[in-house]
Protein backbone atom coordinates (compact mmCIF):
# COMPACT_ATOMS: atom_id res chain seq x y z
CA UNK A 1 0.00 0.00 0.00
CA UNK A 2 1.41 3.53 -1.02
CA UNK A 3 1.62 5.44 2.29
CA UNK A 4 -0.97 8.42 2.15
CA UNK A 5 1.08 10.55 3.97
CA UNK A 6 3.75 9.99 0.96
CA UNK A 7 1.20 10.80 -1.53
CA UNK A 8 -0.52 13.95 0.26
CA UNK A 9 2.66 15.17 1.12
CA UNK A 10 3.65 15.36 -2.98
CA UNK A 11 0.76 16.24 -4.01
CA UNK A 12 0.99 19.51 -1.33
CA UNK A 13 4.73 19.96 -3.03
CA UNK A 14 3.09 20.14 -6.39
CA UNK A 15 0.22 22.63 -5.23
CA UNK A 16 2.32 24.85 -3.48
CA UNK A 17 4.65 25.52 -6.03
CA UNK A 18 1.38 25.97 -8.05
CA UNK A 19 0.11 28.65 -5.73
CA UNK A 20 3.42 30.24 -4.75
CA UNK A 21 6.03 29.43 -7.19
CA UNK A 22 8.87 27.04 -7.51
CA UNK A 23 10.95 28.24 -4.64
CA UNK A 24 8.93 27.13 -2.04
CA UNK A 25 7.89 23.55 -2.79
CA UNK A 26 10.62 22.31 -0.69
CA UNK A 27 7.76 23.50 2.45
CA UNK A 28 7.16 21.03 4.82
CA UNK A 29 3.18 20.26 4.54
CA UNK A 30 3.65 19.12 8.10
CA UNK A 31 1.45 16.50 7.63
CA UNK A 32 -0.13 14.63 10.74
CA UNK A 33 -2.45 12.41 12.00
CA UNK A 34 -5.53 14.13 13.66
CA UNK A 35 -8.35 13.46 15.50
CA UNK A 36 -10.46 16.36 13.47
CA UNK A 37 -9.97 14.36 10.31
CA UNK A 38 -7.62 11.81 8.69
CA UNK A 39 -4.54 13.71 8.53
CA UNK A 40 -3.83 17.69 9.24
CA UNK A 41 -1.60 20.00 7.21
CA UNK A 42 0.10 23.02 9.12
CA UNK A 43 2.12 24.38 6.37
CA UNK A 44 0.19 27.30 5.35
CA UNK A 45 1.36 28.77 9.15
CA UNK A 46 4.81 28.57 8.80
CA UNK A 47 4.49 29.72 5.23
CA UNK A 48 1.99 32.32 5.63
CA UNK A 49 4.53 34.24 8.11
CA UNK A 50 7.36 33.55 5.25
CA UNK A 51 5.09 35.06 2.51
CA UNK A 52 3.44 37.85 4.63
CA UNK A 53 0.27 36.69 4.47
CA UNK A 54 -2.69 35.45 6.77
CA UNK A 55 -2.33 31.80 6.55
CA UNK A 56 -5.89 31.40 6.07
CA UNK A 57 -6.13 32.86 2.66
CA UNK A 58 -2.66 30.98 1.98
CA UNK A 59 -4.30 27.86 3.12
CA UNK A 60 -7.24 28.46 0.89
CA UNK A 61 -4.81 28.84 -1.94
CA UNK A 62 -3.30 25.63 -0.96
CA UNK A 63 -6.47 23.54 -1.15
CA UNK A 64 -7.55 25.90 -4.58
CA UNK A 65 -4.48 24.18 -6.06
CA UNK A 66 -4.74 20.60 -4.68
CA UNK A 67 -5.56 17.67 -6.94
CA UNK A 68 -6.58 14.71 -4.76
CA UNK A 69 -9.91 14.20 -5.67
CA UNK A 70 -9.60 10.72 -6.01
CA UNK A 71 -7.91 10.56 -2.86
CA UNK A 72 -9.61 13.02 -0.44
CA UNK A 73 -13.09 13.07 0.21
CA UNK A 74 -13.19 15.82 1.70
CA UNK A 75 -10.28 18.84 2.04
CA UNK A 76 -11.83 21.63 4.30
CA UNK A 77 -9.79 24.56 5.83
CA UNK A 78 -10.26 24.68 9.64
CA UNK A 79 -9.40 27.36 12.17
CA UNK A 80 -6.26 29.92 11.64
CA UNK A 81 -5.08 28.23 8.60
CA UNK A 82 -5.43 23.93 9.50
CA UNK A 83 -6.34 22.12 6.26
CA UNK A 84 -8.16 18.61 7.42
CA UNK A 85 -7.92 16.11 4.89
CA UNK A 86 -10.46 13.07 4.41
CA UNK A 87 -9.60 9.95 2.50
CA UNK A 88 -12.21 9.07 0.19
CA UNK A 89 -13.13 4.90 1.28
CA UNK A 90 -12.35 3.29 -2.07
CA UNK A 91 -9.14 4.96 -1.89
CA UNK A 92 -7.86 3.51 1.48
CA UNK A 93 -9.46 -0.36 0.40
CA UNK A 94 -8.10 -0.19 -3.34
CA UNK A 95 -4.59 0.34 -1.23
CA UNK A 96 -5.02 -2.02 1.16
CA UNK A 97 -6.01 -4.42 -1.51
CA UNK A 98 -2.89 -3.52 -3.00
CA UNK A 99 -0.87 -4.44 -0.20
CA UNK A 100 -2.52 -7.57 0.12
CA UNK A 101 -0.93 -8.40 -3.06
CA UNK A 102 2.28 -7.34 -2.37
CA UNK A 103 4.79 -9.98 -1.49
CA UNK A 104 6.66 -6.81 0.11
CA UNK A 105 3.61 -5.65 2.23
CA UNK A 106 4.65 -2.10 1.29
CA UNK A 107 8.27 -2.22 2.30
CA UNK A 108 10.18 0.29 -0.27
CA UNK A 109 13.19 -1.31 -2.10
CA UNK A 110 16.28 1.32 -1.92
CA UNK A 111 16.31 3.77 -4.70
CA UNK A 112 20.06 3.36 -4.45
CA UNK A 113 21.36 0.08 -2.57
CA UNK A 114 24.52 0.28 -0.85
CA UNK A 115 26.87 -2.31 0.31
CA UNK A 116 26.87 -2.08 4.08
CA UNK A 117 28.97 -3.17 6.42
CA UNK A 118 27.93 -4.21 9.97
CA UNK A 119 30.05 -4.46 13.01
CA UNK A 120 28.22 -6.23 16.13
CA UNK A 121 28.48 -8.85 18.32
CA UNK A 122 32.00 -9.22 18.79
CA UNK A 123 32.73 -11.69 21.74
CA UNK A 124 36.33 -12.74 22.74
CA UNK A 125 37.51 -16.27 22.17
CA UNK A 126 38.16 -18.62 25.17
CA UNK A 127 35.57 -16.43 27.17
CA UNK A 128 31.87 -16.91 27.66
CA UNK A 129 28.96 -14.39 25.80
CA UNK A 130 27.47 -12.56 28.71
CA UNK A 131 24.53 -10.12 29.31
CA UNK A 132 27.49 -7.24 28.35
CA UNK A 133 26.93 -8.70 24.57
CA UNK A 134 22.88 -9.12 24.46
CA UNK A 135 22.56 -5.31 22.95
CA UNK A 136 25.04 -5.70 20.03
CA UNK A 137 23.99 -9.11 19.17
CA UNK A 138 20.51 -8.03 19.20
CA UNK A 139 20.52 -4.78 17.40
CA UNK A 140 23.09 -5.35 15.21
CA UNK A 141 21.43 -8.46 14.13
CA UNK A 142 17.73 -6.68 13.48
CA UNK A 143 19.42 -3.86 11.60
CA UNK A 144 21.32 -6.38 9.30
CA UNK A 145 17.50 -7.62 8.91
CA UNK A 146 16.12 -4.75 8.13
CA UNK A 147 19.01 -3.52 5.53
CA UNK A 148 18.69 -6.73 3.46
CA UNK A 149 14.70 -5.90 3.61
CA UNK A 150 15.51 -2.59 1.87
CA UNK A 151 17.38 -4.17 -0.43
CA UNK A 152 20.94 -3.61 0.34
CA UNK A 153 23.91 -5.83 0.60
CA UNK A 154 24.69 -6.85 3.99
CA UNK A 155 27.82 -7.58 5.29
CA UNK A 156 27.85 -9.12 8.79
CA UNK A 157 31.86 -8.69 10.59
CA UNK A 158 32.19 -10.61 13.77
CA UNK A 159 35.24 -8.78 14.78
CA UNK A 160 35.72 -11.39 17.35
CA UNK A 161 38.84 -10.78 19.79
CA UNK A 162 41.10 -13.53 19.09
CA UNK A 163 44.57 -11.82 18.88
CA UNK A 164 46.85 -10.38 21.56
CA UNK A 165 48.72 -10.67 24.62
CA UNK A 166 46.50 -12.61 26.38
CA UNK A 167 46.47 -15.67 24.57
CA UNK A 168 50.27 -16.40 25.43
CA UNK A 169 48.95 -17.36 28.95
CA UNK A 170 45.65 -18.78 27.38
CA UNK A 171 47.87 -21.43 24.87
CA UNK A 172 50.25 -22.29 28.00
CA UNK A 173 47.48 -23.10 29.92
CA UNK A 174 45.83 -25.38 27.27
CA UNK A 175 49.06 -27.06 27.00
CA UNK A 176 49.35 -27.53 30.47
CA UNK A 177 45.83 -29.06 30.67
CA UNK A 178 46.74 -31.46 27.88
CA UNK A 179 49.91 -32.68 29.37
CA UNK A 180 47.74 -33.06 32.68
CA UNK A 181 45.37 -34.94 30.19
CA UNK A 182 42.23 -32.81 31.74
CA UNK A 183 40.32 -33.21 29.02
CA UNK A 184 39.32 -31.26 25.68
CA UNK A 185 38.58 -27.66 25.65
CA UNK A 186 35.59 -27.88 23.74
CA UNK A 187 33.61 -29.66 26.62
CA UNK A 188 34.92 -27.31 29.34
CA UNK A 189 33.60 -23.94 30.74
CA UNK A 190 35.34 -21.51 28.96
CA UNK A 191 35.12 -19.03 31.57
CA UNK A 192 36.19 -21.11 34.24
CA UNK A 193 39.27 -21.41 31.71
CA UNK A 194 39.93 -17.97 31.25
CA UNK A 195 39.85 -17.47 35.24
CA UNK A 196 42.44 -20.09 35.87
CA UNK A 197 44.94 -19.38 33.18
CA UNK A 198 44.22 -15.34 34.65
CA UNK A 199 45.06 -16.68 38.31
CA UNK A 200 48.05 -18.90 36.83
CA UNK A 201 49.65 -15.91 35.38
CA UNK A 202 49.36 -13.56 38.20
CA UNK A 203 50.04 -16.37 40.88
CA UNK A 204 53.26 -18.23 39.10
CA UNK A 205 56.10 -15.94 37.69
CA UNK A 206 57.70 -18.70 35.84
CA UNK A 207 54.13 -19.57 34.00
CA UNK A 208 54.11 -15.47 33.34
CA UNK A 209 57.43 -15.39 31.57
CA UNK A 210 56.41 -18.93 29.67
CA UNK A 211 53.52 -17.46 28.43
CA UNK A 212 55.47 -13.66 27.36
CA UNK A 213 57.65 -15.85 24.99
CA UNK A 214 54.47 -17.69 23.78
CA UNK A 215 53.27 -14.33 22.37
CA UNK A 216 56.50 -14.02 20.63
CA UNK A 217 55.80 -17.24 18.88
CA UNK A 218 52.55 -16.75 18.26
CA UNK A 219 53.13 -13.07 16.69
CA UNK A 220 56.36 -14.99 14.82
CA UNK A 221 53.74 -17.17 13.27
CA UNK A 222 55.25 -20.29 15.16
CA UNK A 223 53.21 -23.66 13.39
CA UNK A 224 53.02 -25.27 16.87
CA UNK A 225 51.98 -21.84 18.61
CA UNK A 226 49.29 -21.29 16.05
CA UNK A 227 47.86 -24.48 16.09
CA UNK A 228 47.47 -24.51 19.70
CA UNK A 229 45.41 -21.01 19.26
CA UNK A 230 43.57 -22.22 16.05
CA UNK A 231 42.39 -25.04 18.55
CA UNK A 232 41.32 -22.12 20.84
CA UNK A 233 39.31 -20.24 17.83
CA UNK A 234 37.64 -23.07 16.87
CA UNK A 235 36.18 -24.18 20.15
CA UNK A 236 34.98 -20.93 21.04
CA UNK A 237 33.71 -20.73 17.31
CA UNK A 238 31.52 -23.75 17.96
CA UNK A 239 30.08 -22.21 21.47
CA UNK A 240 29.64 -19.05 19.69
CA UNK A 241 27.62 -20.30 17.17
CA UNK A 242 25.72 -22.67 19.69
CA UNK A 243 24.68 -19.26 21.40
CA UNK A 244 23.49 -17.24 18.16
CA UNK A 245 21.50 -20.61 17.58
CA UNK A 246 19.75 -20.58 20.32
CA UNK A 247 19.28 -16.96 20.09
CA UNK A 248 18.23 -17.12 16.28
CA UNK A 249 20.27 -14.23 15.71
CA UNK A 250 21.92 -14.80 11.49
CA UNK A 251 25.54 -14.76 12.53
CA UNK A 252 27.49 -17.63 11.17
CA UNK A 253 31.36 -18.64 11.22
CA UNK A 254 31.57 -17.23 8.09
CA UNK A 255 31.08 -13.64 9.10
CA UNK A 256 34.21 -13.94 11.51
CA UNK A 257 36.24 -11.08 10.84
CA UNK A 258 38.31 -11.21 13.86
CA UNK A 259 41.17 -8.98 15.03
CA UNK A 260 43.69 -11.47 13.69
CA UNK A 261 42.41 -10.85 10.01
CA UNK A 262 43.74 -7.47 9.91
CA UNK A 263 47.55 -8.43 12.28
CA UNK A 264 49.68 -8.46 8.94
CA UNK A 265 48.32 -5.53 7.48
CA UNK A 266 48.88 -3.16 10.86
CA UNK A 267 52.84 -2.42 10.29
CA UNK A 268 51.60 -0.96 6.72
CA UNK A 269 48.58 0.64 8.34
CA UNK A 270 51.59 2.67 10.81
CA UNK A 271 53.51 3.22 7.64
CA UNK A 272 51.43 4.81 5.52
CA UNK A 273 50.02 7.07 8.33
CA UNK A 274 53.63 8.33 8.56
CA UNK A 275 54.15 8.31 4.86
CA UNK A 276 51.13 10.62 5.10
CA UNK A 277 52.41 13.20 7.77
CA UNK A 278 49.64 12.17 9.91
CA UNK A 279 51.61 9.96 12.68
CA UNK A 280 54.49 10.92 14.81
CA UNK A 281 56.08 9.71 17.82
CA UNK A 282 55.27 10.91 21.02
CA UNK A 283 56.67 9.62 24.23
CA UNK A 284 57.95 6.46 22.12
CA UNK A 285 54.69 5.70 20.64
CA UNK A 286 53.53 6.52 17.21
CA UNK A 287 50.26 8.68 17.61
CA UNK A 288 47.97 10.80 15.44
CA UNK A 289 46.08 13.41 16.70
CA UNK A 290 43.13 14.20 14.92
CA UNK A 291 41.50 17.68 14.87
CA UNK A 292 39.00 18.47 17.27
CA UNK A 293 39.67 16.18 19.94
CA UNK A 294 41.51 17.47 23.05
CA UNK A 295 42.23 15.96 26.70
CA UNK A 296 41.34 17.51 30.02
CA UNK A 297 43.63 21.18 30.06
CA UNK A 298 42.46 21.35 26.32
CA UNK A 299 45.96 19.03 25.19
CA UNK A 300 45.82 17.29 21.59
CA UNK A 301 44.52 13.92 22.27
CA UNK A 302 46.36 11.38 20.57
CA UNK A 303 44.83 8.12 18.93
CA UNK A 304 47.79 5.60 19.24
CA UNK A 305 48.22 3.63 16.53
CA UNK A 306 52.14 1.66 17.72
CA UNK A 307 52.41 1.70 21.40
CA UNK A 308 55.79 2.14 22.72
CA UNK A 309 57.05 -1.26 22.89
CA UNK A 310 56.52 -2.16 19.28
CA UNK A 311 52.99 -3.50 19.54
CA UNK A 312 49.72 -2.51 18.13
CA UNK A 313 46.03 -1.69 20.04
CA UNK A 314 42.73 -1.44 19.14
CA UNK A 315 43.19 1.83 17.16
CA UNK A 316 45.97 -0.06 14.32
CA UNK A 317 43.03 -2.50 14.19
CA UNK A 318 40.55 -0.99 13.56
CA UNK A 319 41.98 1.09 11.20
CA UNK A 320 42.91 -1.70 8.84
CA UNK A 321 39.14 -2.52 9.11
CA UNK A 322 37.87 0.52 8.46
CA UNK A 323 40.32 0.32 4.85
CA UNK A 324 39.43 -3.54 4.41
CA UNK A 325 36.22 -2.89 4.21
CA UNK A 326 36.21 0.42 2.17
CA UNK A 327 38.53 -0.90 -0.46
CA UNK A 328 38.17 -5.21 -0.48
CA UNK A 329 34.65 -5.21 0.58
CA UNK A 330 33.45 -2.08 -1.45
CA UNK A 331 31.36 -0.59 1.51
CA UNK A 332 29.85 2.16 1.14
CA UNK A 333 28.07 2.61 4.39
CA UNK A 334 29.79 1.41 8.09
CA UNK A 335 27.86 0.89 11.18
CA UNK A 336 29.50 0.04 14.20
CA UNK A 337 27.25 -1.48 16.91
CA UNK A 338 29.37 -0.92 20.08
CA UNK A 339 28.58 0.52 23.26
CA UNK A 340 28.20 4.14 23.72
CA UNK A 341 31.30 4.32 25.88
CA UNK A 342 33.29 3.52 23.13
CA UNK A 343 31.86 6.75 21.22
CA UNK A 344 35.22 8.75 21.93
CA UNK A 345 37.50 5.85 20.41
CA UNK A 346 35.22 5.36 17.28
CA UNK A 347 34.62 8.96 16.49
CA UNK A 348 38.76 9.54 16.33
CA UNK A 349 39.36 6.26 14.27
CA UNK A 350 36.70 7.39 11.91
CA UNK A 351 38.48 11.02 12.07
CA UNK A 352 41.75 9.56 10.88
CA UNK A 353 40.31 7.21 8.13
CA UNK A 354 38.64 10.45 6.62
CA UNK A 355 42.23 12.26 7.32
CA UNK A 356 44.24 9.30 5.66
CA UNK A 357 41.17 9.08 2.70
CA UNK A 358 40.38 5.42 3.33
CA UNK A 359 36.62 6.55 4.58
CA UNK A 360 35.99 8.81 1.50
CA UNK A 361 32.52 9.98 0.16
CA UNK A 362 30.22 8.14 -0.79
CA UNK A 363 31.56 5.55 2.45
CA UNK A 364 30.95 6.62 5.70
CA UNK A 365 30.94 5.53 9.20
CA UNK A 366 28.37 5.28 11.74
CA UNK A 367 28.12 4.43 15.37
CA UNK A 368 25.20 2.56 16.45
CA UNK A 369 25.52 2.96 20.36
CA UNK A 370 23.80 1.51 22.97
CA UNK A 371 23.20 1.91 26.54
CA UNK A 372 23.81 -0.58 29.22
CA UNK A 373 21.27 -3.43 30.53
CA UNK A 374 20.55 -3.05 34.47
CA UNK A 375 19.52 -4.97 36.71
CA UNK A 376 16.20 -4.08 39.43
CA UNK A 377 18.66 -1.51 41.64
CA UNK A 378 19.42 -0.01 38.41
CA UNK A 379 22.80 -1.50 38.39
CA UNK A 380 24.71 -3.28 35.99
CA UNK A 381 23.01 -6.28 35.38
CA UNK A 382 24.47 -9.20 37.58
CA UNK A 383 23.53 -12.49 39.30
CA UNK A 384 22.71 -12.52 42.93
CA UNK A 385 26.33 -13.87 43.81
CA UNK A 386 27.37 -10.72 41.75
CA UNK A 387 28.57 -12.68 38.91
CA UNK A 388 27.92 -11.62 35.19
CA UNK A 389 25.07 -13.01 33.31
CA UNK A 390 25.85 -15.69 31.08
CA UNK A 391 23.99 -15.83 28.07
CA UNK A 392 23.07 -19.31 27.73
CA UNK A 393 21.83 -19.16 31.39
CA UNK A 394 19.38 -15.70 30.04
CA UNK A 395 18.32 -17.90 27.49
CA UNK A 396 17.50 -21.29 29.79
CA UNK A 397 15.36 -18.71 32.15
CA UNK A 398 13.94 -17.16 29.73
CA UNK A 399 12.65 -20.73 28.31
CA UNK A 400 11.11 -21.68 31.59
CA UNK A 401 9.57 -18.31 32.62
CA UNK A 402 7.81 -18.01 29.59
CA UNK A 403 6.78 -22.08 29.91
CA UNK A 404 5.23 -21.84 33.03
CA UNK A 405 3.40 -18.33 31.57
CA UNK A 406 1.94 -20.23 28.62
CA UNK A 407 1.09 -23.35 31.20
CA UNK A 408 -1.56 -20.85 32.89
CA UNK A 409 -2.58 -19.38 29.44
CA UNK A 410 -2.92 -22.22 27.69
CA UNK A 411 -2.89 -25.63 29.36
CA UNK A 412 -4.58 -27.37 26.31
CA UNK A 413 -1.02 -27.25 24.67
CA UNK A 414 0.88 -30.43 23.88
CA UNK A 415 4.31 -30.93 25.79
CA UNK A 416 6.17 -30.36 22.14
CA UNK A 417 4.16 -27.25 20.98
CA UNK A 418 4.35 -25.82 24.47
CA UNK A 419 8.20 -26.34 24.32
CA UNK A 420 8.72 -24.98 20.91
CA UNK A 421 6.59 -21.79 21.61
CA UNK A 422 8.14 -21.20 25.13
CA UNK A 423 11.53 -20.42 23.31
CA UNK A 424 10.06 -18.34 20.80
CA UNK A 425 8.23 -16.50 23.33
CA UNK A 426 10.83 -16.27 25.98
CA UNK A 427 13.89 -15.33 23.79
CA UNK A 428 11.24 -12.92 21.91
CA UNK A 429 10.25 -11.14 25.05
CA UNK A 430 13.97 -10.57 26.06
CA UNK A 431 15.10 -9.49 22.07
CA UNK A 432 11.58 -7.13 22.11
CA UNK A 433 11.89 -5.51 25.72
CA UNK A 434 15.98 -4.62 23.98
CA UNK A 435 14.79 -3.20 20.84
CA UNK A 436 11.88 -1.71 22.43
CA UNK A 437 14.28 0.61 23.71
CA UNK A 438 15.82 3.82 22.65
CA UNK A 439 19.25 2.07 22.09
CA UNK A 440 21.02 4.63 23.29
CA UNK A 441 18.89 5.07 26.60
CA UNK A 442 19.97 2.21 29.68
CA UNK A 443 16.87 0.22 30.37
CA UNK A 444 16.02 -2.09 33.52
CA UNK A 445 16.15 -6.08 32.71
CA UNK A 446 12.44 -6.63 34.57
CA UNK A 447 11.20 -10.40 33.63
CA UNK A 448 7.75 -10.02 34.50
CA UNK A 449 7.43 -6.96 32.49
CA UNK A 450 8.58 -8.30 29.27
CA UNK A 451 6.58 -11.33 29.33
CA UNK A 452 3.73 -10.00 29.87
CA UNK A 453 1.05 -10.09 27.76
CA UNK A 454 -0.49 -6.30 27.99
CA UNK A 455 1.22 -3.33 27.18
CA UNK A 456 4.18 -2.86 24.16
CA UNK A 457 6.01 -6.60 24.46
CA UNK A 458 6.49 -9.42 22.11
CA UNK A 459 4.24 -11.51 23.96
CA UNK A 460 1.05 -9.18 23.35
CA UNK A 461 2.28 -9.24 19.65
CA UNK A 462 2.39 -12.38 18.95
CA UNK A 463 -0.87 -12.86 20.92
CA UNK A 464 -2.73 -10.66 18.49
CA UNK A 465 -0.42 -12.57 15.58
CA UNK A 466 -2.16 -16.11 17.32
CA UNK A 467 -5.57 -14.63 17.86
CA UNK A 468 -5.89 -13.89 14.32
CA UNK A 469 -4.62 -17.37 13.10
CA UNK A 470 -6.93 -19.13 15.31
CA UNK A 471 -9.80 -17.08 13.53
CA UNK A 472 -8.82 -19.02 10.11
CA UNK A 473 -8.62 -22.25 12.18
CA UNK A 474 -12.34 -21.92 12.80
CA UNK A 475 -13.61 -21.44 9.21
CA UNK A 476 -13.28 -22.53 5.80
CA UNK A 477 -13.94 -18.91 4.43
CA UNK A 478 -10.96 -17.50 2.85
CA UNK A 479 -10.07 -13.91 2.67
CA UNK A 480 -11.37 -12.15 -0.32
CA UNK A 481 -10.37 -10.42 -2.70
CA UNK A 482 -12.21 -7.20 -2.56
CA UNK A 483 -11.91 -4.89 0.94
CA UNK A 484 -14.26 -2.71 2.10
CA UNK A 485 -14.11 -0.15 4.91
CA UNK A 486 -16.95 1.65 6.44
CA UNK A 487 -15.89 1.47 10.08
CA UNK A 488 -13.98 4.10 12.33
CA UNK A 489 -12.25 0.88 13.45
CA UNK A 490 -11.50 -0.62 9.93
CA UNK A 491 -10.12 2.78 8.84
CA UNK A 492 -7.93 3.19 11.65
CA UNK A 493 -6.36 0.35 11.42
CA UNK A 494 -6.08 0.41 7.47
CA UNK A 495 -4.55 3.71 7.68
CA UNK A 496 -2.27 1.98 10.31
CA UNK A 497 -0.75 -0.64 8.19
CA UNK A 498 -0.62 1.88 5.48
CA UNK A 499 2.63 2.76 7.86
CA UNK A 500 4.51 -0.21 7.63
CA UNK A 501 7.02 0.33 4.58
CA UNK A 502 7.61 3.91 5.94
CA UNK A 503 8.37 2.27 9.63
CA UNK A 504 10.72 -0.20 8.39
CA UNK A 505 12.27 2.76 5.82
CA UNK A 506 12.99 5.10 8.88
CA UNK A 507 14.47 2.22 10.55
CA UNK A 508 16.87 1.89 7.68
CA UNK A 509 17.47 5.74 7.97
CA UNK A 510 18.09 6.42 11.53
CA UNK A 511 19.08 2.21 13.05
CA UNK A 512 16.88 3.01 15.68
CA UNK A 513 14.51 -0.43 15.86
CA UNK A 514 12.68 0.96 18.71
CA UNK A 515 10.55 2.80 16.04
CA UNK A 516 9.93 -0.58 14.11
CA UNK A 517 8.29 -1.76 17.65
CA UNK A 518 6.10 1.17 18.44
CA UNK A 519 4.63 1.04 14.81
CA UNK A 520 3.87 -2.76 15.42
CA UNK A 521 2.25 -1.95 19.07
CA UNK A 522 0.52 0.72 17.40
CA UNK A 523 -0.51 -1.80 14.54
CA UNK A 524 -1.56 -4.84 17.21
CA UNK A 525 -3.49 -2.08 19.44
CA UNK A 526 -5.34 -0.43 16.15
CA UNK A 527 -6.27 -4.65 15.60
CA UNK A 528 -7.25 -5.49 19.31
CA UNK A 529 -9.85 -2.50 18.82
CA UNK A 530 -10.92 -3.51 15.28
CA UNK A 531 -11.40 -7.11 16.44
CA UNK A 532 -13.58 -6.22 19.69
CA UNK A 533 -15.69 -3.73 17.31
CA UNK A 534 -16.36 -5.39 14.14
CA UNK A 535 -17.38 -9.15 13.88
CA UNK A 536 -15.31 -11.38 11.75
CA UNK A 537 -16.82 -14.61 11.16
CA UNK A 538 -20.38 -13.55 12.65
CA UNK A 539 -20.13 -10.21 9.97
CA UNK A 540 -23.77 -9.34 8.66
CA UNK A 541 -23.18 -10.89 5.24
CA UNK A 542 -20.90 -12.86 3.28
CA UNK A 543 -18.69 -9.97 1.57
CA UNK A 544 -18.46 -7.90 4.75
CA UNK A 545 -16.81 -11.33 6.51
CA UNK A 546 -14.55 -11.65 3.40
CA UNK A 547 -13.38 -8.26 3.77
CA UNK A 548 -12.80 -8.61 7.13
CA UNK A 549 -10.54 -11.71 6.76
CA UNK A 550 -8.63 -10.28 4.39
CA UNK A 551 -7.33 -7.48 6.96
CA UNK A 552 -7.01 -9.77 9.72
CA UNK A 553 -5.21 -11.51 7.27
CA UNK A 554 -2.97 -8.87 6.28
CA UNK A 555 -2.33 -7.51 9.89
CA UNK A 556 -1.13 -10.99 10.38
CA UNK A 557 1.08 -10.76 7.75
CA UNK A 558 2.33 -7.70 8.62
CA UNK A 559 2.74 -8.59 12.25
CA UNK A 560 4.62 -11.44 11.41
CA UNK A 561 6.83 -9.98 8.92
CA UNK A 562 7.82 -6.79 11.27
CA UNK A 563 9.05 -8.79 14.11
CA UNK A 564 10.87 -11.12 11.98
CA UNK A 565 13.04 -7.99 10.82
CA UNK A 566 13.77 -7.99 14.58
CA UNK A 567 14.60 -11.41 14.82
CA UNK A 568 11.66 -12.56 16.39
CA UNK A 569 9.33 -15.51 15.83
CA UNK A 570 5.22 -15.15 15.37
CA UNK A 571 3.95 -18.51 16.48
CA UNK A 572 0.26 -19.92 15.02
CA UNK A 573 -0.67 -20.87 18.54
CA UNK A 574 0.04 -19.79 22.63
Amino acid sequence: MADPLLTLTRAFEAAIAAAFGAEHAATDPMIRRSAHADYQANAAMALGKKLGRPPRVVAEAIKAALRLDDVCSKVEVAGPGFLNLVLRDDYVARELAATAADPRLGVPAARDPETVVIDYSSPNVAKEMHVGHLRSTILGDAIARVLSALGHTVVRQNHVGDWGTPFGMLIEHLIDQEQAGEGDLSASDLTSFYKAARAKFDADPAFAERSRRRVVLLQGGDEPTLGKWKSLVAASMRYFGSVYGRLGVTLTDADVAGESLYNAALPGVASDLEQLGLATVSEGALCVFPPGFTGREDDPLPLIVRKQDGGYGYAATDLAAVRHRVAAIGARRLVYVVGAPQAQHLAMVFAVAKLSGWLAPPARAEHVAFGSVLGPDRKMFKTRGGETVRLVDLVDEADDRAAKVLAEKNPDLDEETRARVAHAVGVGAVKYADLSNDRIKDYVFDWDRMLAFEGNTAPYLMYAHARIRSIFRKTDAKPGDAIAVTTKEERALALTICRFGAAVEEVGDTLCPHKLCAYLYDLASAFTSFYEACPVLKADDDATRASRLSICDLVARVLARGLDLLGIDAPDRM
